[in-house]
């Protein structure tokens, strides 16, 4: 395991990257320390300081609901709608490769438009990994 940086009282924090760079393991990993801290647990880092997280919510991975009719788009579309729904300033929302599910420029339309309105209007705390490279240079 590599030690990492993060910086929870910054809002957004986005992650890009090749494959296998083990952005998803940071996601992950930051989502437990929040978990452990909030808890009373030890945490197993240098130092650790961060407001009261109200609810943490996450984008990882890729599923379908075939019997229920709903795709791996579907689903990645539902689980992004409740973010942008019921996140407020004090959550933690972990986002991996969100719109991969569609084309290149449907889902870089997606994750654009996902980013600026976690910024703009829900202004939680994000970690927001991507392969759309372009994104780094526009935050």
């Amino acid at each position: 395991m590599i030690a990492n940086d993060i910086d929870l009282n910054k809002k957004i924090m986005l992650l890009t990257g090749p494959n296998m760079g083990g952005k998803s393991t940071l996601l992950r990993t930051t989502c437990l320390m929040v978990i452990l801290a909030q808890t009373g647990f030890y945490v197993p880092a240098a130092s650790y300081r961060c407001e009261i997280i109200d609810r943490i919510f996450t984008r990882i991975g890729a599923s379908d609901k075939l019997e229920e009719g709903k795709s791996t788009f579907f689903i990645e579309m539902e689980e992004t709608k409740s973010i942008l729904s019921y996140g407020t300033s004090k959550s933690l929302a972990i986002i991996d490769e969100l719109g991969r599910g569609t084309s290149t420029f449907d889902g870089m339309a997606i994750a654009y438009s996902v980013l600026v309105d976690l910024i703009e209007r829900v202004q939680c705390r994000c970690i927001f990994a991507t392969h759309y490279h372009t994104l780094a240079c526009q935050f």
